[in-house]
């Protein structure tokens, strides 16, 4: 088990405004509380270092506070510190609102449906980063949530590939150069990401062609991303998924980092960290931007920084030679 400190304190009766402000940001970070005035935190949690905040506050008011480590001597008093940090009854909740708000989907608009979309999702990772124990009520909060997002695509977002079956199939990459490689207009994640994986990694001479349909694909091009396409979502893996398959590049790090946020943002899932600052970054773009080609462009080169950054922070050792 992971180490646990313990943040023992007594508050100033008097002050009010400190005992708020310690309240709400123990609780923010979502400490254990094992008993009045002793508050744990895994020391490995993102959020450890409001420990040490709360501390000087507390001791700037006048009251008492201390933190050190606390020392578990066995299972059950490990499964006893564990359960302090249960977040099943939240995720019950979560998947209860979730629920509700798919009954009501259809009646929504698309608009508004996206909304919810965005602010469940929200939720969920508020959640998931201070459940430090994760266990099965977390999965299925994110399979609900995957539902939810799975009902939203196929009632209102047109074109979105329905899943094949089976896995995705390993190709000849000699077979995919200099090609005209095709893909639904108006880019969205994993589109985007994918031409740019084709560009950077599997075809550098590509060509692409922005279609509306999959019935106006080109003769002889190569699709991606929509049904009937070569490339496309197969089981739970999207498109960007696939192509790193098929092509070999599934042993690259950096690349499955880069798998991992385009899953998240285009079908949910596990949260990632850099999701939400490159959905932001993508939607401000095609805001902005006039066509698929400018788009791919510019948010070119912020996959080409995520995966430069991410690269960095993998060890030597595990990178393909």
């Amino acid at each position: 088990m992971t180490e646990i400190a313990a943040l023992v304190l007594s508050l100033p009766t008097r002050d009010s405004t400190v005992r708020m402000r310690v309240w709400r940001a123990l609780k923010a970070t979502g400490c254990g509380v094992l008993r009045d005035g002793m508050y744990l935190l895994p020391r490995d949690a993102a959020g450890f270092e409001v420990l040490s905040e709360v501390e000087s506050q507390v001791r700037a008011a006048g009251g008492f506070a201390m933190t050190v480590d606390l020392g578990l001597s066995g299972p059950a008093q490990q499964d006893h510190v564990r359960g302090l940090f249960d977040r099943g009854e939240q995720y019950a909740e979560l998947v209860d609102e979730i629920a509700a708000a798919r009954g009501g989907l259809a009646k929504l608009g698309a608009r508004k449906a996206e909304a919810a979309a965005s602010r469940l999702q929200k939720t969920f990772e508020e959640l998931a980063a201070i459940d430090y124990f994760p266990g099965e009520a977390r999965s299925q909060a994110a399979a609900a949530l995957d539902a939810f997002k799975g009902e939203l695509r196929r009632l209102y977002s047109r074109g979105e590939p329905r899943p094949l079956a089976g896995q995705a199939r390993s190709v000849d990459r000699k077979r995919f150069q200099g090609r005209l490689w095709a893909t639904r207009k108006d880019l969205w994640i994993d589109r985007l990401a994918s031409a740019w994986l084709i560009k950077r990694f599997i075809d550098k001479e590509a060509r692409f062609a922005w279609i509306a349909s999959p019935r106006s694909c080109p003769k002889g091009a190569v699709g991606f991303d929509f049904d009937g396409a070569e490339f496309t979502h197969v089981g739970s893996h999207v498109t960007f998924e696939v192509l790193l398959a098929s092509f070999g590049l599934e042993g690259d790090p950096a690349l499955a980092r880069l798998a991992a946020l385009v899953h998240s943002l285009d079908v949910g899932g596990e949260p990632v960290p850099e999701a939400v600052g490159f959905e932001a970054v993508l939607a401000g773009a095609r805001e902005r931007l006039p066509d698929d080609d400018a788009l791919l462009l510019e948010i070119g080169a912020v996959l080409d920084s995520l995966y430069a950054h991410f690269e960095r922070d993998t060890p030597r050792a595990a990178r393909p030679q």
